[in-house]
């Protein structure tokens, strides 16, 4: 079992960074492996970003390639979401997940847990 809390949300205008903090709960934090996903209003929880549990293996949503870069500080407890050139397509609620896996994938139904969120706003 693993409890996620996200942070680091916010209004910011076009152009500007944020960046995002998931502290995760549980002595096996470095087992498993991260994941980034957002929802927007009207729209399904896509995906953003995912490492693997050593940071070796790094996806991107191609919406978000070269501006966003995730990370992890495994001792710590914590995995990071640098947000860089936001538009306003980025506003959304921004979720942490984790699985206790190996093998990094980009969908949500594949991640049991889950952090509350944190909304992210771009104005433009």
């Amino acid at each position: 079992q693993v409890q996620l809390v996200e942070s680091g949300g916010g209004l910011v205008q076009a152009g500007g960074s944020l960046r995002l903090s998931c502290a995760a709960s549980g002595r096996t934090f470095s087992s498993y492996v991260m994941g980034w996903f957002r929802q927007a209003p009207g729209k399904e929880r896509e995906f953003v970003a995912a490492i693997s549990w050593s940071g070796g293996r790094i996806y991107y949503a191609d919406s978000v390639k070269g501006r966003f870069t995730i990370s992890r500080d495994n001792a710590k407890n914590t995995v990071y979401l640098q947000m860089n050139s936001l538009n306003a397509e980025d506003t959304a609620v921004y979720y942490c997940a984790a699985r206790a896996s190996m093998v990094v994938v980009a969908t949500p139904q594949d991640y049991p847990y889950w952090g509350q969120g944190t909304q992210v706003t771009v104005s433009s």
